[in-house]
């Protein structure tokens, strides 16, 4: 029964070919990339790679050929309109491919969410549901990568964690942590037509952040909280474009707003506890 994974040349379609490979063959794996020539390590740990691109239904349906099961990792573009059509291709390839289950990866509790991103989710989650195929909506958090990276080195050498996300908590989860969820509903049953909110069940906040970032380095860091249109110009002014600080602000502003702080313990049902703050810190900066 092969599986294919699409979008599998990304840092999470990555991920959860790895795990799948610590539960089932490598031969029941097939990898669904737009660059084949990218996929060159899939295919020298045994994976079937095959070509497919969002924008073009007939190769993703060629891709899905054969197989049962879909995870579909949804397209990384940043225009919403145009994921919505990507998204479309997929699922009509999958119903005309004959997939017979799709795990899809949406946003937590899309349908309360007014961030534009989850608009996508709900409607690609709705246009799955029209093919009557079984289906698992994986609703990740935001990722805790987003938030945690060597980026973070400027706030502390300056000893300051500047954010417009107020005292507004996060539910964020790591890449890791949310293919193993992923690579787990694809190789268990009693999955069909389940939403998971795959969110941390202990939200944490930017002041905690702060403080485990000087825990962890030895350098005090303090987090100040400023307005959305300071926030923007801060980060225009650190050099992202204008596009990219807007949208970045506006997420620091929904997790001001609550949007974030929601819990469930479907993740932990699925994986058990996931990795904590401190070890993401301590993984990033101390190696």
């Amino acid at each position: 029964m092969s599986m294919v994974v699409t979008g599998a040349t990304g840092i999470l379609g990555g991920l959860v070919i790895e795990h799948l490979l610590k539960k089932v063959p490598a031969n029941e794996i097939i990898a669904s990339v737009r660059n084949v020539e990218k996929a060159s390590k899939l295919a020298d740990l045994g994976v079937e790679v095959r070509h497919g691109d969002y924008m073009d239904m007939e190769s993703m349906k060629k891709s899905f050929e054969g197989a049962s099961k879909v995870l579909f990792i949804s397209s990384p573009d940043s225009d919403n309109t145009l994921r919505v059509r990507q998204h479309a291709n997929v699922v009509q390839a999958a119903r005309d491919a004959g997939i017979k289950y799709i795990a899809y990866t949406g946003y937590a509790f899309g349908e309360q969410s007014q961030v534009p991103l989850a608009f996508v989710h709900m409607a690609t989650e709705y246009a799955i549901r029209t093919t009557n195929i079984p289906y698992t909506f994986l609703r990740n958090s935001l990722y805790t990568e987003v938030f945690v990276n060597p980026g973070l080195n400027a706030a502390i050498e300056s000893g300051e964690l500047v954010t417009n996300a107020g005292n507004g908590r996060l539910n964020a989860v790591t890449r890791n942590d949310l293919a193993r969820a992923a690579a787990t509903v694809l190789t268990e049953e009693g999955h069909e037509n389940k939403n998971y909110n795959l969110v941390n069940p202990k939200p944490w906040s930017f002041d905690e952040l702060a403080q485990i970032l000087t825990e962890v380095t030895g350098k005090k860091v303090v987090h100040r909280s400023i307005a959305f249109d300071e926030m923007k110009e801060y980060l225009v002014k650190a050099g992202l474009p204008e596009p990219v600080a807007e949208l970045s602000a506006s997420i620091y502003d929904a997790v001001s707003e609550g949007e974030t702080a929601k819990t469930s313990d479907d993740l932990t049902n699925l994986i058990g506890t996931p990795t904590s703050l401190k070890e993401v810190v301590k993984q990033t900066f101390q190696g």
